[in-house]
């Protein structure tokens, strides 16, 4: 299981030049003026754990297979987008199908970087685009509602639970408060996913600074953190130049050129980190002389869940995981020395896989 980040944003902010440092290709134009990202360009990308390294020297692995997520460019957002300006209805329809949100803003002055807006003001860009989600929203449940009146007033179950929550939904849009606001129960989470409301998605902020403040940001980004504290919402500081200069070097020139500029990570490594916690997102692994893999679950996934994630048939005919902790099986030098110091553990159906759990499943066929 992986996931897919959406990344948004004004015309001009460094979409572009971030979604092509993060998958390595240049496959998304970036170039100074509007809508240069016409379709939404895909990009699927290994989520860096080294962790993973440790296991498979310690396995003599022959491969190493990472997880995945996968990065979505969308198309710029300008005012007016929820009534179809610019490439308004395109931009909706495409956040419909990712998971979270990253919306990049900019947070750098750079007087041969047109601003759509003619100035610099992060905060303000960010309400532009929540605005419009919003707006985009409104109509969508407006619609909703009078496509399920009949059903309603029939008794439909499934009906009756839609328009309790988008009457919620509303009620929040209505007081200026985006969808990701309104609480809903486990009971009702399925049903609230399948409407598929742009403001329910997590956010993300990422701050675009120049590169002399890609460490410690600057004013801009200060003032988005503090709008992100109040929403709730989490901050990544990020120099989209300083990734894509990255992207082009091998590894060892890479953590020198970090050094130099005074980081001690790449932002993509922070990006992702920040978006498995934004969606509770961990990492169990698989490990053996064929190959050592890893693999993405929901916090609080259950073993016969987490093996389902392998292949549905594991989850069908569950019989029992074989866990060792990731500290235990460094620690004991692999699943000989876990075993004979009593660290390997058989869990049952009801176990919750925790981060780092390297395991084996048995399972009937």
């Amino acid at each position: 299981m992986g996931f897919r980040m959406g990344i948004v944003g004004l015309p001009n902010v460094g979409k572009s030049t971030l979604f092509n440092a993060l998958t390595r290709t240049a496959a998304a134009q970036a170039a100074n003026f509007p809508f240069c990202t016409i379709e939404p360009n895909v990009g699927d990308v290994a989520v860096p754990d080294a962790r993973l390294d440790k296991l498979a020297a310690i396995a003599g692995s022959k491969q190493i297979i990472p997880a995945r997520m996968t990065f979505v460019d969308i198309a710029g957002l300008v005012k007016g987008a929820s009534k179809g300006e610019g490439l308004g209805n395109q931009f909706l329809a495409n956040i419909r199908e990712v998971d979270a949100i990253a919306h990049v803003l900019r947070c750098f002055e750079d007087g041969d970087v047109t601003h759509v807006e003619g100035r610099v003001d992060p905060v303000a860009d960010a309400e532009t685009i929540e605005t419009e989600l919003m707006l985009a929203d409104m109509e969508s449940i407006e619609k909703r509602l009078q496509n399920i009146v009949r059903k309603v007033r029939g008794g439909d179950k499934e009906a009756v639970e839609q328009e309790a929550l988008l009457k919620r939904a509303m009620t929040a849009l209505e007081a200026g408060q985006p969808a990701r606001t309104v609480e809903v129960s486990e009971d009702e989470r399925r049903t609230w996913k399948n409407l598929q409301l742009l403001t329910s998605k997590p956010v993300l902020f990422v701050c675009n600074v120049e590169e002399a403040n890609a460490a410690e940001g600057n004013a801009h980004s200060d003032a988005v953190a503090k709008m992100a504290a109040e929403q709730g919402a989490g901050t990544v500081i990020i120099s989209a130049q300083i990734e894509e200069e990255i992207s082009q070097l091998d590894a060892e020139e890479a953590e020198m050129f970090l050094s130099e500029m005074g980081l001690e990570e790449a932002g993509l490594d922070r990006l992702i980190r920040a978006g498995y916690d934004l969606l509770h997102l961990e990492t169990y692994f698989t490990v053996g002389p064929k190959e050592a893999r890893a693999w993405t679950i929901r916090v609080g996934t259950s073993a016969p869940k987490a093996a389902g994630v392998i292949h549905g048939d594991f989850e069908k005919g569950f019989i029992r995981a074989e866990t060792i902790a990731y500290a235990d099986y460094i620690a004991l030098n692999g699943e000989q020395g876990a075993k004979e110091a009593g660290k390997m553990r058989s869990e049952g159906k009801s176990y919750i896989v925790q981060d780092g759990d390297v395991m084996h499943f048995l399972f009937n066929t």
